[in-house]
């Protein structure tokens, strides 16, 4: 069979035994039992053996199998054994490789049977007997006997089924034998199935008829319902005395193993289908601990029969059966079963190892991903041998390459590489060593033989990582939704997905393997939005500390960081999240209208700074701020309240100390109005806010454009003019504060911190405007001893450093772009043409190759003798390239013509100039021309559709980059520098290690509040999501529906219940009026004897006296 059908070995074997003639089931249990054989067979990947034939109980396995392929494509795998002498149209059937066509309608004048036509497989056996069953039955229980003794090779089955086979759970693979109704054989059967070596369970349906259901009266009664039984089998099958009592003998001997029996019964509460009475009684007849029955459950993908048989009160469990388990689970992808077993008390801090995890990466059973072999190979830059094993640094290399070259991963950090090191052996003691000879740090130091250095803090995250990696979606959504930080956790499993998406789109796979990857991407952005929207709904300080804060276990990235590079745009433009960046744009300062006209006005008049309103302690406790910054508000909200404390009187204090101290400082700050900031404070504040810096930089850059400009404008001196020199100044302290950039990036190389900082485009730009500002700057001055004011003779090299200085303004105009883009109105504009010049290469592309394609043999044809020169490179796209644009250079179109000025360019073949014109505009100025507009009309409507999505995403970036400027703007940025420099040497001195970087100052109690509330937005996202899919229109119509099914087949049986008792009522009726005739005639007759018997009286005494 599985040679020449190549079947696959079965999980389960279910035997389906019954009557062979045709008999009803009531429509209700042929449904239940239809539907629970199939969900049985295809969640266990079983086979079903029947008679084969189209009747009895074969056609009712046949009627689901039906029922069930109108709805599913996957096919069961259903084997009939019928005997060969009572198939009708046999002959048909003969003959060896051959597909012959067999007609399966019956006749009804015939006494033979056809085969059921929903069977996959069909075996005929042949005794030489016609028209008698009985032939297949030795042949069946041979082949289920062989079937059940097979041992599974590795390469049909997962390892774990292997695992459970040889852990004594039955000699191979399971047989379980299912009773509908049947004749005196089926009993006789199910004694033969106990009695076998190893036994064979029994599921026995109830309400099927005859000899199941006399199989359950007899289960349930005891001996003393021996005559009561004996009547039943006379009954049942029209038996005598003594065949019934041997039968009666028979369900004794089966009633011995009664443990091996289940009973399936439809209004039982025990099972509520049958497909649990099967896999139940499996159980019950491997007769192993509760570990095999776990992972036999764990094999069928049953989670339902281990939650209701395995897992029940008072079970005993090995030590580390249940984390045995779980890997196992965890391989197979049985999200379900991992669910369940920590419910059960596995504790995923002990279970996950660093060897067990490794395991995880490296398992070839259930989901793989065959992309993560091929980033490892690209992360470490070289081929990786057969059979390599992943190690867990090669994963956090690919995790990083993923995140992105700021991020970095906890496998590649020195403390997790000396622990690794230290449980891999002797083959990396030499680098363990190396690194323990390095200088350590607190946190570098490590306990090797401490237990818990072996484990992860947070399991359920690197759980996730694995899950997203090997591409197991299930198990990565359900990882998200346990544990700590489900909003960080949503955001790194989408920017890994996207990452991954991207990859395998460029490896040129024509699959769907990139959608799918961003599908799961999108879907990871959906629930971090959505989260994002519930926390929103429930508190919006607490949603906006959930952006800031520092994530320990993700690289100490923050919500917001993540999401921008993951490019989720919903997300950073929510308003939460637009709301926290208007607070970090604005800094201290407390203004909403007319903000730029009073910051303008504070710069321009710095006393006005004074008048100016600023924020609270408790208004900034969610608004990211640097060290420095954080300090002076502590100590100001700190003078604050002791300033006031002393004008208080004591009547607050009294109330105040009545409520909670929590409660009753902020029910203090909110009665009593904090004094003022002091002056100095109130510069400080002022000058760091992002828009201060903006605007000071801003009108120190038209300053600055408007003195270039001046510069290029007017005649050049041989010695700079103090304007040249102003803009010298400029450029020179802006270059460095550019490296002041590049070097403060979180990245950690410095080829990272380039590439970083590389990625946008306005720093590409001012890299190659400072360059070729300071190659003109030294033209310039490489002239000053050849400079000659009054004479003719031209210095070329001071030309072409002026030349430089006009090229070099455009790239400073173009910085304008910049400015402009942090507008809401121009912003998106910004974007538009950006765009645009990014997504026209290839159109532009196919316009120069049509430029050429006339170009070329223009010049060919008009100018036939010119000698070789880097000009007819210029002279081949000169004139078409402007034709494009309307200039068509009428008199060179026809050279020939009697008043042309062009008569030397007469040449032979000139004709044809006009004809390679007219089709080269054709084709240039009406067809790319008008493609080229329609894109970029594409585009706009593309950006147009999302231009506030597109601004509200790009505002993240200017915020940042002014929240991180110094305070002066070029020039005077270097005095900036300088001081940030002596801070730094003073830093170092002091060995303090805090980040000047803008992050959130949380204790470790408010973190904990934090999660406490991450976790209860967590807890009721999924419940109103539960409420709102219950509330759908499709749930209430498939609730309805089943409803509507159930109560027609609940009418349907009082219909039959009525007819019978109007059966029951006329027969009743019938019976009636036939003992009312009775009566009558009785009546009638007892008239008659009693009128005889006073005539017999009257003639005796008439005769007494003669005598």
């Amino acid at each position: 069979m599985l040679k020449e059908w190549q079947l696959e070995l079965p999980k389960l074997v279910v035997s389906v035994h019954g009557g062979m003639q045709k008999f009803e089931l009531h429509p209700r249990i042929k449904q239940l039992l239809g539907k629970g054989l199939i969900k049985a067979a295809v969640t266990t990947g079983a086979w079903i053996i029947t008679g084969g034939v189209n009747t009895g109980v074969a056609k009712h396995v046949g009627d689901a199998l039906k029922e069930h392929a109108s709805r599913s494509s996957r096919k069961i795998c259903t084997i009939g054994i019928a005997p060969w002498g009572v198939i009708e149209n046999r002959n048909d059937l003969v003959g060896k490789d051959v597909v012959a066509p067999y007609q399966t309608l019956l006749n009804p004048l015939s006494k033979l049977n056809v085969l059921n036509n929903l069977h996959s497989h069909f075996i005929l056996v042949d005794d030489g007997t016609v028209g008698k069953y009985g032939a297949e039955v030795k042949l069946r229980r041979e082949l289920e006997k062989t079937i059940s003794q097979q041992r599974i090779h590795a390469s049909t089955i997962s390892i774990f089924y292997l695992k459970l086979l040889y852990l004594g759970i039955g000699q191979g693979v399971p047989v379980v034998a299912l009773i509908f109704e049947g004749g005196p054989n089926v009993v006789l059967t199910v004694l033969e199935y106990l009695q076998e070596n190893p036994p064979v369970p029994v599921v026995v349906c109830e309400g099927t008829g005859r000899a199941a259901d006399i199989l359950a009266y007899v289960y349930k009664q005891t001996e003393e319902a021996e005559p009561e039984i004996i009547s039943t089998i006379k009954k049942t099958f029209n038996f005598g005395q003594s065949e019934a009592v041997h039968l009666f003998q028979t369900l004794l001997e089966c009633m011995k193993k009664r443990e091996l029996i289940t009973v399936f019964h439809i209004g039982s509460d025990e099972h509520q289908d049958i497909d649990v009475a099967i896999l139940t009684a499996l159980l019950k007849g491997t007769n192993a601990s509760a570990f095999d029955q776990l992972i036999l459950t764990l094999a069928w993908d049953r989670v339902d029969i281990a939650k209701n048989h395995v897992f029940v009160y008072g079970q005993q469990w090995l030590v580390g059966s249940l984390e045995q388990a779980m890997l196992d689970a965890l391989v197979m992808d049985r999200v379900a079963f991992v669910k369940l077993l920590i419910e059960n008390g596995v504790s995923m801090h002990k279970f996950l190892t660093i060897p067990r995890l490794e395991e995880l990466y490296n398992t070839k059973q259930g989901p793989t991903n065959p992309a993560l072999f091929h980033l490892v190979r690209d992360v470490k830059q070289g081929n990786l041998p057969p059979g390599y094993k992943l190690t867990l640094i090669d994963v956090g290399l690919v995790v990083e390459y993923l995140m992105g070259g700021t991020y970095r991963c906890t496998y590649t950090r020195k403390r997790f590489r000396v622990i690794y090191n230290s449980l891999s052996g002797s083959n990396r003691a030499d680098t363990a060593t190396d690194e323990g000879k390095k200088k350590k740090t607190k946190d570098d130091i490590v306990d090797i033989d401490d237990p818990e250095t072996r484990r992860f803090p947070y399991p359920l995250n690197e759980l996730l990582l694995w899950a997203v990696l090997m591409k197991r979606q299930k198990m990565a959504l359900f990882f998200w939704q346990h544990g700590e930080e489900s909003m960080a956790k949503a955001l790194v499993a989408c920017k890994l997905y996207r990452s991954m998406a991207y990859e395998s789109k460029q490896n040129d796979l024509v699959d769907d393997t990139s959608e799918e990857l961003k599908e799961y991407s999108n879907e990871f952005g959906e629930l971090a939005v959505e989260l994002l929207e519930q926390s929103f709904r429930q508190d919006e300080t607490m949603a906006m500390k959930l952006l800031t804060y520092e994530l320990k276990n993700w690289s100490n990235a923050t919500c917001l960081k993540l999401a921008v590079s993951s490019r989720l745009r919903p997300f950073v433009a929510h308003t939460c999240t637009q709301m926290l960046l208007s607070d970090m744009w604005m800094g201290r300062l407390n203004m909403r209208k007319n903000s730029w006209y009073k910051v303008i006005l504070s710069i321009l008049l710095p006393p006005t700074i004074l008048m100016l309103e600023y924020k609270t302690k408790a208004e900034m406790s969610h608004i990211p701020q640097s060290q420095d910054a954080h300090q002076m508000t502590m100590e100001d909200s700190e003078n604050n309240f002791q300033n006031i404390a002393e004008e208080i009187p004591m009547e607050v204090f009294k109330e105040v100390r009545v409520l909670d101290h929590s409660d009753g400082k902020h029910d203090m700050e909110s009665i009593i109005k904090p004094k003022r900031l002091p002056i100095t404070r109130k510069f400080y504040a002022f000058y760091h806010a992002p828009i201060v810096k903006f605007w000071f930089n801003t009108l120190a850059y038209i300053g600055f454009l408007m003195l270039y400009t001046f510069v290029v404008l007017v005649k050049m001196e041989e010695l700079p003019s103090v304007q040249e020199w102003i803009v010298i100044a400029y450029i020179f302290t802006l270059a460095v504060e550019k490296i002041r950039e590049i070097f403060m990036s979180e990245a950690g190389k410095i080829s990272q911190k380039v590439k970083v900082w590389f990625n946008d485009y306005f720093n590409i730009s001012d890299t190659i405007a400072i360059i070729t500002f300071f190659i003109g700057f030294v033209l310039r001055f490489g002239a000053k001893g050849n400079f000659h004011e009054n004479t003719y003779k031209v210095n070329y090299v001071f030309v072409a450093g002026r030349l430089t200085y006009c090229l070099n303004i455009i790239f400073w105009y173009v910085r304008l772009l910049d400015f402009l883009a942090v507008n809401q109105h121009a912003g998106p504009y910004v974007m538009m043409i950006g765009k645009m010049v990014a997504n026209m290469f290839y159109i532009v592309v196919i316009m120069a190759l049509v430029l050429l394609s006339f170009g070329v043999p223009r010049k060919a044809i008009l100018y036939p003798n010119e000698e070789p020169s880097w000009v007819l490179a210029k002279d081949i796209v000169f004139q078409p390239y402007w034709m494009i644009f309307g200039e068509v250079y009428a008199y060179e179109i026809d050279v020939c013509a009697n008043n042309s000025d062009t008569k030397h360019l007469c040449v032979t073949g000139s004709w044809l100039t006009p004809f390679l014109q007219s089709v080269y505009l054709f084709v240039q100025y009406i067809i790319m021309v008008n493609l080229l507009i329609a894109f970029f009309n594409n585009v706009y409507l593309q950006v147009k559709a999302i231009s506030n999505l597109v601004w509200k995403y790009q505002r993240y970036h200017f915020v940042m980059a002014y929240h991180e400027k110094p305070i002066l703007p070029p020039p005077l940025i270097i005095l900036s520098h300088m001081a940030s420099l002596c801070y730094c040497i003073c830093k170092r001195r002091k060995k303090d290690k805090n980040s000047d970087g803008p992050k959130l100052f949380l204790t470790e109690e408010d973190q904990k509040k934090l999660h406490d509330f991450e976790e209860l937005c967590v807890e009721m996202y999924f419940s109103e999501k539960d409420d709102k899919f219950h509330c759908r229109s499709e749930e209430r119509i498939r609730v309805t529906s089943e409803r509507v099914e159930q109560m027609c087949i609940q009418i349907k049986e009082v219909g039959d219940r009525v007819n019978y008792i109007k059966r029951s009522l006329q027969s009743l009726d019938t019976q009636i009026g036939h003992l009312q005739d009775l009566s009558a005639l009785t009546v009638d007759t007892l008239k008659t004897l009693t009128a005889r018997k006073p005539r017999k009286q009257a003639r005796s005494t008439m005769k007494s006296p003669g005598n």
